[in-house]
Parts: structure tokens; sequence; C-alpha cells
């Protein structure tokens, strides 16, 4: 495990808020900013790997800066809202441009645009098939009723009317 890295380890901040950015010279390990966002640190090395951090190296081990902990937020809520993580890179990109983030805000709302309107477009087919299924439920409920009212009728016992239809157990359901 790599160790943690700070100026001075007894007086690091707790970590839990925007102030210790501010702070020269603050440092994590991959470890620790694997704990905080709930990520692998095999997770962090691939978004090291597509360009998405850059830690800086001390042999072996990756030293990482508030800069690099505030991409990494970044990569975690854009993959928390499905963006792929190229549109991730795109937008990550554009923040050295030195225009005061204008344009990298537009790309990133064009881009959130996009993914509000595909979430949208998931959300109708998502109700259209639960519709669907509900009919279905509804229509094949109504049929069994007839079908146990004609049972009965003529004469079948209960135990057999009322019995479900026997279906193959499969051992792993792929979903």
């Amino acid at each position: 495990m790599e160790q943690q890295l700070h100026t001075d380890a007894a007086s690091a901040p707790k970590r839990n808020g925007a102030a210790h950015c501010e702070m020269s010279g603050v440092t994590y390990s991959i470890t620790e900013l694997a704990d905080e966002f709930g990520l692998t640190t095999r997770a962090i090395r691939f978004y090291e790997d597509k360009g998405l951090l850059k830690p800086e190296r001390r042999g072996q081990t990756r030293i990482y800066h508030p800069r690099d902990r505030a991409r990494l937020t970044l990569i975690v809520r854009g993959k928390n809202v499905g963006l792929a993580l190229s549109e991730i890179k795109e937008i990550l990109s554009l923040y050295d441009l030195q225009d005061g983030c204008e344009t990298q805000n537009r790309v990133a709302v064009d881009k959130f645009r996009k993914r509000i309107a595909q979430l949208h477009e998931q959300r109708s087919e998502i109700d259209l098939q639960i519709r669907t299924l509900e009919d279905s439920c509804a229509r094949l409920e109504a049929q069994i009723e007839v079908q146990v009212k004609e049972a009965r009728k003529s004469g079948a016992p209960a135990a057999a009317v009322a019995k479900p239809a026997k279906t193959k157990k499969f051992e792993k359901v792929i979903v």
C-alpha cells in the first residue's frame, strides 16, 4: 500500500471540504483518493491511462495534488450521470484555455443537455415497456380468471385449477 503523503502528516487537514484544496503542499496517495471516492486503485490508474489524470511520479509512487482530486471529482460525477470517458476528457481538457472556463462550461452544458435528452428518451421507452407489461399482466390475469371459472364449472379439482404451470428453473439468470 502506498503511504500517505502530506507536507506535514501530523497536521494534515481532514479531507471533507474544499478548504484543504487551497492549502499549498497538500497531496494525496492513490489509496486516499480511492477510499474517499469509493473507487478501486485500479480504476484510478485506468483514468490515468486514459489521460484523465496526470499525477506526479516519484519512483513508483503516484502523488496526487488538489487539481488531480478536483479532476477525479468531475470524472466520478460525469460517470454517475452517464457521460462517456471521452466526453469527460473533452470537458476537462478545456480547463486551461485561459478564458475563465467559459468554453469548458459551454461544452459541459451542451453535453449535459444532450444527456438529459437521452435520459428523457430512455424514460419514455421505460414507461412504454411498463405500460405494455402492466396491460399484459391484466389481460393474462383476466384470462386466468376465466380459465379457473370454466374449470370449476367442469368439475375439475380446485388444486388442479389453481396450480401454476411448471417452468424450468435456471441456475443463473442473465439480466
